[in-house]
């Protein structure tokens, strides 16, 4: 039975690097390969909530640690972000983050940068 819990042990600290990191590099290298933009916006929204939960769990660590299903509720929701089926980072982005950004900034996609206007910034 010492065996069965070392393993299920072993495969836990594994679930969160796998789901968190190793699929989503995996995707986003064959996003970036494919010519369709829907599973590009997956990507950039999954990375920007990945980043966002990050930073979030560093300045709320202490809070964090007296919550002893953190991870896995963590593991869970970056499950849903990820998996294709769901699009969980898209629907995200787009009722949480864009909305926010709007409010802060006014106005998101517009061509107003010198970018967009084939300008060089720099030489």
């Amino acid at each position: 039975m010492g065996q069965f819990w070392t393993v299920l042990s072993y495969l836990h600290s594994l679930a969160g690097p796998s789901v968190m990191l190793l699929y989503p590099l995996y995707a986003s290298i064959q996003a970036i390969e494919s010519t369709s933009k829907l599973d590009d916006e997956q990507w950039l929204a999954y990375w920007i909530l990945y980043s966002l939960l990050t930073l979030m769990e560093m300045v709320a660590a202490p809070v964090l640690k007296w919550i002893p299903i953190w991870y896995q509720m963590k593991v869970l929701f970056v499950s849903w972000l990820v998996l294709p089926q769901f699009r969980g980072a898209s629907f995200m982005y787009q009722t949480l983050v864009r909305e926010q950004l709007k409010k802060v900034t006014g106005s998101i996609g517009k061509d107003n940068d010198s970018h967009s206007k084939g300008k060089r910034v720099m030489d």
